[in-house]
């Protein structure tokens, strides 16, 4: 009983310390964006970007991103995008006096989810570890970063 205790202080204790892999990315869609394969992080950030805004069937896409400082977003942002978050700022300001707003919003996993699953042309990103359920897949990233716990 005595070793049972011993261990779990030890690793309730070291914790803090450990770095913890985050998921891969899954970019996904709503089910109306048709027969679209696999999409490279260049389709994508054409997408997030406005570069490009109908689905092959001329369905208006519906990017969406998470909220400013969630981890997701960020590693979304460096990953695909391929910017850090100031320089994306910039984009946008430039965007505004073109008459384009950036990617509506979600605050959380399950609210992104939900609004890519009911709107058509919707497409969002989430955590691998999340299931994809009632959604297309169009998307599969490793991520690299790792996040380390706060003390």
């Amino acid at each position: 009983m005595s070793r049972l205790i011993v261990l779990l202080v030890c690793f309730l204790t070291a914790g803090p310390f450990w770095s913890v892999r985050a998921s891969d990315l899954l970019v996904i869609a709503n089910p109306s964006a048709g027969d679209v394969g696999p999409l490279s992080a260049n389709a994508i950030a054409a997408i997030y970007l406005l570069r490009a805004t109908t689905w092959p069937d001329g369905t208006h896409m519906v990017p969406v991103n998470r909220e400013l400082g969630s981890a997701i977003r960020t590693d979304f942002t460096t990953l695909i995008l391929k910017q850090d978050m100031a320089s994306l700022s910039v984009y946008w300001n430039e965007m505004h006096f073109k008459g384009k707003q950036p990617p509506l919003v979600q605050p959380s996993e399950a609210a992104m989810l939900a609004f890519v699953q009911r709107v058509p042309g919707a497409i969002g990103y989430i955590d691998a570890a999340t299931a994809p359920l009632g959604v297309k897949v169009v998307g599969r990233f490793p991520n690299p970063s790792t996040r380390t716990p706060l003390p």
